[in-house]
């Protein structure tokens, strides 16, 4: 009996799965205390592994931030989801998908800063932001069509406001009241 040992045509073996979980668990909750600047030495010295392997898993900070987000956009597609089904009015539908981004883009302190980044670079995170600048269209247009939107707003606009009111709540002069002021401001700008 022969055994293919080239890797070739499976999927990772089962330690190196564990491994990069184990690693996402740790960085979750490394990220969640420390915010998106962590170590990630520090993060792989938690995780009991070499930085080599956690190098080998994600090979740079975005990498791993795409990774954790890629977790939460399953809450977050199931929000987009609710919304179109139970939305009747186009402009309350785009108010709260930009709410539904702006608590996504709060997941960690200082996310919002690679979001950003990632729109105007590459990065392992573009995809994950294209893809919900995309969804941001889709609303922005029904809303356009229904003519509560103003025809010169841009969606990669509005998902940079989203980031921008995610950013506040964690910004030292912001109180309680600095998000939702921004995100009112934001829907006097796009509305008609």
């Amino acid at each position: 009996m022969t055994t293919d040992t080239s890797g070739r045509g499976r999927g990772p073996r089962a330690d190196a799965q564990r491994n990069r979980d184990h690693i996402l668990d740790v960085a979750e909750r490394h990220f969640a205390e420390h915010g998106v600047k962590g170590s990630l030495e520090a993060i792989a010295k938690q995780a009991g592994v070499g930085a080599g392997t956690l190098y080998r898993h994600f090979p740079n900070r975005e990498a791993l931030l795409a990774a954790l987000l890629t977790a939460r956009d399953d809450e977050l597609i199931l929000r987009r989801n609710a919304i179109q089904a139970t939305s009747t009015d186009a402009a309350n539908a785009l108010a709260q998908w930009l709410d539904a981004l702006t608590d996504w883009a709060g997941a960690f302190d200082g996310l919002p800063e690679p979001l950003r980044a990632a729109t105007v670079e590459a990065s392992p995170l573009g995809l994950t932001c294209q893809g919900y600048i995309t969804t941001t269209d889709q609303f922005l247009r029904e809303a356009q069509r229904e003519g509560s939107a103003r025809q010169e707003v841009r969606a990669r606009d509005l998902f940079l406001a989203a980031l921008a009111t995610s950013w506040v709540r964690g910004a030292a002069m912001a109180d309680e009241h600095s998000a939702p002021a921004l995100a009112t401001l934001t829907r006097t700008g796009w509305s008609t």
